[in-house]
């Protein structure tokens, strides 16, 4: 018989990163039934309520009896007032002898009977970990939770710094394009992620981006006929091989990571959606650090009213400023609306602080999705078939929404360029007109993009399907770790 072989998976810290992961190993052991995987959570001084209910669901009743979970243990407390990127750096950094330790535990049993360690699975920002891979004497491979085109940018540009010495950071503030072999459009600059137009932000990312050469293949949570061009693009022979795998995504995220208010919550919103014609309703919401200062959630509340459109509103509270946490929901959302806006929506349109966002989406009401680009969320709303109007926040969701609106076809721009910073400021404030002619666009029935939405949404699900292209190439990444 076969051995049976284990691989440790290593997500970042994080809802989005920790839930892309635990599917990923929830599929590969669907489809090999000599596979186990342990995967290692690493828990942010400040999670949410949601992560913390997602980790207690995972610990309490496992996903696959083949899939194990192990909590790190905590690490000292770092300074939550220093930058993002050192941040991450120190944090994930801290992890390693934790990292070091419970792979030790997990071979020092290693017998006839246990599974042979077959290999690490990194995200991006884990890199540091392929060390202690190295140590164990096993290949590192990395599963790259955001498209298939920001793993090019980031590729194309740690090229261009290397061998030209040209600093990308350099384009902050410029009307500059960039050609970029990965996207078949011109770059603007002002689309690039905001940690790649910082000096010291760009060197640690696209320090990342060198060691994903050091990986042995990069699992994508894309598919091959939405992304083509990119995924064409780095089978250049010089990057590592690449699986694409997508669309990758937990349908179920709302149950695992709500509580019994939530659960009320819940029902209460899909209730209400009940009573609302088909593709009638507008969706905003915008990803679990997504909030907005007082005068953004006006400008917001003034383009809804606007357009006269159905809408449900997912309104989060900021943080206290300058400090890392995530939004929380307002006490009474009263005090930073427009006067008597509650009242004139009563019927159209609802308010609600968090959102089950895959409900939602799955609902037959919703026609239109105002949304962060966040790549799991982008690909929810492919999947349902819900068109997105696009409002980027942080990370590389300015380069998701371009890649959308402009590569693909598939969304409309609301500010493809708006940005927050790490604590939730942003210098520009968009205005109600440029929101209600998104929101008006992206609820247009019959419309081309519509079109283009559902077709791909069927060409997603039959990507995953037997014979499909990420089914294939899953089974491509399944006969290397059993070779």
């Amino acid at each position: 018989m076969e051995k049976a072989s284990e691989l440790v998976f290593i997500p970042s810290a994080g809802m989005g990163h920790l839930v892309s992961a635990v599917e990923m190993a929830t599929l590969l052991v669907a489809r090999h039934d000599r596979l186990f995987i342990t995967v290692f959570i690493m828990k942010l001084p400040f999670d949410s309520k949601g992560t913390e209910s997602y980790i207690a669901s995972l610990e309490a009743s496992p996903v696959s009896p083949r899939v194990n979970f192990i909590t790190l243990p905590k690490v000292p407390a770092i300074d939550n007032h220093i930058s993002p990127n050192s941040f991450r750096n120190q944090f994930i950094e801290s992890h390693k002898p934790h990292v070091k330790n419970a792979v030790a535990k997990l071979t020092e049993s290693e017998s006839d009977s246990r599974p042979r360690l077959a290999g690490f699975v990194i995200d991006m920002f884990c890199t540091t970990m392929i060390d202690v891979a190295d140590e164990f004497g096993v290949p590192t491979y990395m599963f790259f939770t955001s498209p298939a085109g920001f793993l090019g940018l980031l590729f194309n540009l740690q090229r261009i710094r290397d061998v030209y010495n040209k600093e990308v950071s350099e384009f902050k503030d410029s009307d500059a394009e960039l050609a970029l072999p990965t996207f078949v459009n011109s770059v603007p600059a002002n689309v690039l992620p905001s940690v790649l137009l910082d000096k010291d932000g760009a060197k640690a990312i696209l320090g990342y981006a060198k060691r994903f050469r050091e990986t042995k293949g990069i699992l994508v949570n894309t598919f091959m006929e939405l992304e083509s061009h990119a995924l064409d693009s780095l089978s250049d022979g010089e990057t590592p091989p690449l699986y694409p795998v997508g669309p990758i995504l937990n349908l179920k995220s709302d149950d695992s990571q709500s509580d019994s208010k939530q659960a009320q919550q819940k029902s209460d919103v899909l209730e209400w959606l009940d009573d609302q014609p088909p593709s009638s309703v507008v969706f905003l919401c915008f990803g679990s650090m997504g909030s907005f200062g007082e005068d953004q959630v006006r400008e917001i509340a003034w383009g809804l009213e606007r357009s006269g459109l159905r809408f449900l509103w997912s309104l989060r509270q900021a943080p206290p400023k300058e400090t890392v946490a995530s939004p929380s929901d307002y006490s009474d959302p009263k005090a930073v609306l427009p006067e008597g806006f509650l009242d004139r929506a009563v019927g159209i349109g609802k308010v609600i602080g968090w959102a089950p966002q895959v409900a939602i989406l799955a609902h037959r009401a919703i026609g239109g999705f105002v949304s962060h680009c966040g790549w799991n969320s982008t690909l929810e709303s492919l999947w349902f078939g819900v068109p997105v109007a696009t409002w980027p926040m942080y990370a590389e969701q300015q380069l998701n929404a371009f890649e959308l609106v402009r590569e693909l076809g598939l969304a409309v721009e609301i500010k493809m360029e708006y940005r927050r910073d790490f604590y939730g400021e942003s210098p520009k404030v968009v205005k109600a007109e440029e929101i209600e002619r998104g929101i008006r666009e992206v609820m247009v029935q019959d419309s081309d993009l519509r079109k283009r939405v559902k077709e791909m949404s069927e060409k997603g699900k039959k990507a995953l399907m037997d014979g499909g292209s990420s089914h294939s190439s899953l089974e491509h990444f399944l006969d290397q770790i059993f070779l």
